[in-house]
């Protein structure tokens, strides 16, 4: 009778996983062991993990053990025990810095084991060193300009956008996408790091909404959150260059563009001038 109604209770947990798995392509699953304790460890695990139609994050608290389903030509196991890691929770490939995990609540800091040093991923194309921590503040400087293919594409796009050309903006949403999946992280400055993991799931999600229709109106409501999400990069990665971030009254709206002069991305030759400068980054 205990065997059937434990049946019974797991249905609805494998419907759920197959209706994730049939929203991401190329899915491939995969099982790993991740630190925690109670419910609470598990929907912070999976959110933090999880990135909608990219990747989905699966946890159980009696076990440890959490199922990673996720597309391998968007993203890879190690940028989702990242995620989790700087969520406050250690795997046995990357330690939660120690700041994050003690900031927990009690009933979720649990023992932790995994006393393993972090491997440097094969991705960041450097040498496999071990190290016994996060240490985000050393990748600071082997790579200054890691964002700016991120932000060129952004400027591109904006560009497609108040020429009113939905082809044009469509294609570069997939260039900025194609930079968004091939930022290394772990190479990124601390500041840039601790944004970069607060937006990468919305960058990710506006820029393939954008890449997948050519309809200007959904472009360029896609555009807004983008937008929101980049400023907060771009902030933190103090450019050389003014930046100026712009505002549309009639849209309620920013948008972030290399010149002073107004030209706006929300309407186009319509209403192009419409708007003010905000905020000068620099």
């Amino acid at each position: 009778m205990n065997s059937l109604k434990k049946i019974m209770m797991a249905i609805p947990l494998l419907l759920s996983i197959v209706v994730s798995n049939a929203q991401i392509k190329n899915a491939k699953t995969e099982s790993v062991k991740i630190y925690g304790n109670c419910g609470m460890c598990k929907a912070t695990i999976e959110k933090a993990g999880s990135l909608k139609n990219i990747a989905s994050v699966d946890w159980n608290a009696d076990t440890k053990m959490a199922v990673l389903t996720y597309d391998p030509k968007i993203t890879n196991q190690d940028e989702i025990l990242k995620r989790i890691a700087l969520a406050g929770y250690d795997s046995d490939k990357f330690l939660a810095p120690d700041a994050v995990y003690s900031k927990l609540a009690e009933c979720c800091q649990y023992n932790r084991e995994a006393k393993v040093s972090v491997k440097v991923d094969a991705i960041s194309g450097a040498d496999k060193s071990e190290h016994s921590e996060m240490d985000m503040s050393n990748h600071s400087k082997t790579n200054d300009n890691q964002l700016k293919s991120v932000f060129d594409n952004y400027f591109l796009l904006k560009d497609a956008l108040v020429k009113t050309d939905g082809n044009t903006a469509s294609l570069k949403a997939k260039d900025l996408l194609s930079a968004i999946i091939a930022v290394k992280m772990e190479t990124l400055k601390m500041d840039e790091h601790l944004v970069w993991m607060k937006v990468l799931k919305d960058l990710t999600a506006d820029a393939k909404s954008i890449s997948e229709t050519q309809d200007i109106k959904k472009q360029r409501e896609a555009f807004k959150s983008l937008s929101k999400n980049t400023y907060l990069l771009i902030k933190a990665s103090k450019p050389t260059e003014a930046i100026y971030y712009q505002y549309c009254p009639m849209q309620d709206a920013n948008w972030l563009s290399k010149e002073n002069a107004v030209k706006n991305p929300y309407y186009g030759s319509q209403m192009l001038s419409c708007g003010k400068t905000v905020e000068t980054i620099k």
